[in-house]
């Protein structure tokens, strides 16, 4: 199948495929769209089951980028990489010194950062390769590492949605579930305790459940039983495509606002979530916070204040989205849509008003 044929591709300015038999790397880069910027976007290493699902995941969370840097007001493109492996098991110096290589060859128009299975410390080693790689300024608030900021964003965001469906700001007795304690979840999961919440956790890593259970208090619980749990709000924080038929038919929540990327299997089950009264925070508005960041560590005049000012503003965003919904009828995730293709739309690297597809932005 072409790739301009794949049904996650969307206009996709590039996309690059790359592999190095000396160091075992097999990568791909996808940069969406560079209207308001160069591409920016974390670089994910995961053991995909087979090479078209993570020209799907590249695919789909390179769109989200452009989206999410347009949301935050920032002058970035939407770009992702993807290393394909086992991050615990097949990562090694010289293969992340490879993927430093593979971005060179872009010549700038995609700059990486962490992601699910990078590191602050693999930027580093790619950094020896490459000079377009971001979160790493040690004079950042957290050494370089854009996950708290993720975690406080969809803390913000959360916070925004609760007080939208329940009309409440004490988040004290709210039971959450969260699907996902790694770094961004677990630093969520210690926010929601510290206001007062109740905590149920899973995630494919016993070590970081057990971490939660002891550290959080939360309540453990399987992968599947997630999904039934008789629980306020649902935060996913793990991999994308978990709202689908099956599982959305098993919520049983007021809310779903998480960290996750790509969290709707397909478009329309953001009407399946609102058909069943469920308010949905688009992700890449509420897990803005990494690359807001990220953004300022690139800048170069990083200011911690500045930053979480910024951060805080995805509240206000969420709010937006809340009640133009509301007033419009509309999903939530069409009315974010609508908002960031205002943004990026109108500003193309032509001055044009067109867009990528070639129709107006509204």
């Amino acid at each position: 199948m072409s790739i301009f044929s794949h049904s996650a591709y969307d206009k996709h300015e590039q996309v690059a495929f790359y592999q190095d038999a000396k160091s075992g790397l097999k990568a791909i880069i996808a940069v969406h769209n560079t209207n308001l910027g160069p591409s920016l976007g974390g670089c994910r290493m995961w053991p995909y089951a087979d090479d078209g699902e993570a020209l799907n995941d590249v695919l789909r969370l390179s769109r989200g980028m452009t989206y999410k840097s347009a949301m935050a007001g920032l002058k970035l493109g939407g770009g992702k990489s993807v290393i394909i492996g086992d991050p615990r098991k097949e990562k090694t110096p010289e293969l992340l010194r490879a993927m430093g290589e593979f971005i060179n060859t872009l010549g700038g128009r995609y700059i990486t950062a962490e992601d699910s299975g990078t590191s602050v410390a693999d930027m580093s080693v790619i950094g020896e390769t490459t000079e377009y790689v971001s979160g790493l300024f040690a004079g950042s608030e957290y050494g370089g590492d854009p996950s708290p900021s993720t975690a406080y964003g969809v803390f913000v965001g959360l916070k925004a949605a609760v007080e939208h469906r329940w009309g409440k700001t004490d988040l004290t007795g709210l039971k959450v579930s969260i699907q996902g304690v790694g770094n961004v979840g677990f630093r969520l999961g210690k926010l929601l305790k510290d206001a007062g919440a109740e905590l149920f956790v899973t995630d494919i890593f016993q070590d970081n459940i057990d971490r939660a259970v002891i550290e959080l208090g939360a309540i453990a619980v399987t992968a599947e039983e997630i999904f039934d749990l008789d629980v306020d709000l649902f935060a996913p924080c793990a991999m994308g495509a978990i709202l689908n038929d099956d599982t959305i038919s098993r919520l049983k929540v007021g809310a779903v606002a998480g960290a996750a990327n790509n969290q709707l299997a397909e478009e329309r089950h953001a009407a399946a979530l609102r058909e069943k009264g469920i308010l949905y925070a688009p992700d890449y508005v509420i897990n803005a916070g990494g690359i807001i960041d990220v953004y300022y560590q690139q800048k170069g005049d990083y200011d911690a204040n500045e930053v979480r000012a910024h951060i805080e503003e995805i509240g206000n965003t969420m709010k937006e989205v809340f009640v133009r919904a509301d007033e419009t009828g509309e999903t939530t995730a069409h009315v974010a849509d609508r908002i960031a293709e205002e943004r990026f739309g109108h500003h193309s690297v032509t001055g044009s008003s067109e867009n990528k597809s070639g129709t107006v932005a509204a």
